[in-house]
């Protein structure tokens, strides 16, 4: 990609000296006479330099330069004097030029100075790309909005047409995060991912348009992705563009990481909180029982006896005790996870049950519910009983999230190159927050009054015993989407 220069002098002679030259030495050159075009031009394009003679009429080159700052802050600038004194380079530099140039023009010292300036603003935009992408790091617990940073990051910084971040998943890559415009040869780009991460080290491939370059994320004991970008046609990576590379991978690795650390000490936790709760939750059980039915007793006599207003207090203290003892039974539940019982199931069967049950119990008005189903997908080995529990969970969710007028979507789509059915279920309810999100599997956290907070841990504990996969997108105002992938069968095709 041609760097981007602005020429701005009223004398029209050294104006197409300058276009002449700089077009000569490749750069894409927009030149003018006229302070106001070049104004409107800077409003029009993002440039790269800017060279601006300091005496002109009716506008100087610093008043110019000011004027092109307030557009576009980062803007180098040279400024372009015949009379070149040391109080007219402190001047210029002062409010803000990069260096000066002297007229007559030498040619070496034109190359030497545009470079400079250029690669200066090239490292400074590198660095601000870099702390963007290292700030969302520290910031953000969710793996996805870092490797769009660094994904968006990378495309900017490397000025290339686009970038996939792709991360190794069962033997498969999957690409996780990506940035600019689509790829024309998708397998080329899987490839070249292959081949960085065969040779754990940044790769080059020529492409179909330009070229293409690939760096593994290390992670641990070995290569876990990589991070591809394609450049436009003519335009090579140079050793400033592998070095950036290798930094963003390594931050794309860092997330990779954290994600899976943070996923082992939830693991190790939840275990053993899970045992911990059973005991609690053994203990409850007993005593509960006994208070509801002595709550239902005193309803009884106090409705007998004409006490309205004490039938309706012990009304209310029956339905506390009830949500007590749902809470102890889900408690129970996670707290033992189940053998599973797998028999061939009629998955859409299954998941109508499910959103039939839930749209009885809700109670907002004007919902539309959708489903789209793939014909294709076969009967699976899956346990009914304990995967009634999670898309329940999992529709209800979505219905109570949605205002009168929503939408709530329920697909499938079956690959039957890897044997896997995956499940959407979609809302365009209020969605939630980046701090909420990472929190949802959390036991105990919920966002409903009379939520228990296991429900998403039960959901995903299941999927897990299916050796499934749940992941969870939203937005605040934008919906939720889950999506859930079962493979048909366990393991090795055997039953359990």
């Amino acid at each position: 990609m041609k760097r981007k220069i602005l020429v701005v002098d009223d004398d029209v002679a050294i104006v197409e000296v300058l276009e002449m030259r700089l077009t000569a030495m490749g750069y894409d050159v927009t030149a003018t006479a006229d302070p106001q075009a070049a104004v409107t031009a800077v409003d029009e394009t993002r440039f790269d330099l800017a060279l601006i003679d300091l005496r002109m009429e009716p506008t100087d080159g610093i008043a110019l330069m000011e004027a092109v700052h307030t557009r576009q802050p980062r803007l180098p600038v040279l400024i372009m004097t015949a009379h070149g004194t040391i109080e007219t380079a402190v001047d210029a530099v002062q409010r803000g030029a990069f260096d000066y140039l002297t007229k007559p023009f030498l040619r070496d010292e034109l190359r030497a100075k545009i470079g400079r300036a250029l690669a200066s603003r090239r490292w400074a935009r590198d660095r601000e790309r870099l702390l963007t992408v290292g700030q969302t790091l520290a910031s953000s617990g969710v793996m996805a909005r870092v490797l769009d940073a660094v994904a968006q990051g990378a495309v900017e910084t490397t000025e290339a047409d686009r970038c996939v971040v792709f991360q190794q998943e069962h033997g498969k890559l999957v690409p996780m995060a990506s940035a600019g415009t689509p790829s024309p040869s998708w397998p080329a780009l899987e490839a070249a991912a292959v081949a960085a991460m065969t040779k754990g080290i940044p790769v080059t491939f020529p492409g179909e348009t330009g070229s293409i370059v690939a760096a593994p994320l290390v992670v641990q004991k070995g290569p876990a992705g990589a991070l591809v970008i394609e450049t436009a046609r003519g335009v090579e990576p140079t050793e400033d563009d592998l070095e950036l590379l290798a930094l963003f991978s390594s931050q794309a690795a860092s997330a990779v990481r954290t994600t899976h650390e943070l996923e082992r000490l939830r693991s190790g936790a939840l275990a053993a909180l899970g045992r911990m709760a059973t005991e609690v939750a053994h203990e409850l059980k007993n005593p509960l029982a006994g208070l509801r039915l002595y709550a239902r007793h005193l309803e009884q006599r106090l409705g007998k006896s004409g006490d309205d207003d004490g039938a309706g207090l012990a009304q209310k203290i029956t339905a506390t005790v009830d949500h007590l003892a749902a809470v102890v039974q889900e408690i129970t539940a996670f707290g033992r996870p189940p053998e599973l019982h797998r028999v061939p199931t009629a998955l859409h069967a299954l998941l109508d049950e499910c959103v039939g049950f839930a749209q009885a119990k809700c109670e907002t008005p004007g919902i539309e519910v959708f489903r789209a189903y793939d014909a294709a997908c076969p009967e699976a080995l899956l346990d009914a009983r304990e995967l009634r529990k999670a898309f329940l969970n999992l529709v209800i969710n979505g219905l109570e999230s949605l205002r009168s007028g929503g939408r709530l979507n329920v697909s499938t789509s079956y690959a039957a190159e890897t044997r896997a059915v995956t499940i959407v279920v979609e809302d365009t309810g209020h969605g939630m927050s980046e701090e909420t999100l990472a929190r949802i599997f959390d036991l105990f956290f919920t966002t409903k009054p009379q939520g228990t907070g296991l429900g998403m841990a039960l959901a995903r504990s299941v999927i897990d015993l299916h050796g499934g996969e749940l992941t969870v997108h939203s937005a605040l105002g934008k919906g939720t989407r889950v999506t859930i992938r079962l493979p048909i069968e366990p393991a090795g095709g055997a039953r359990a």
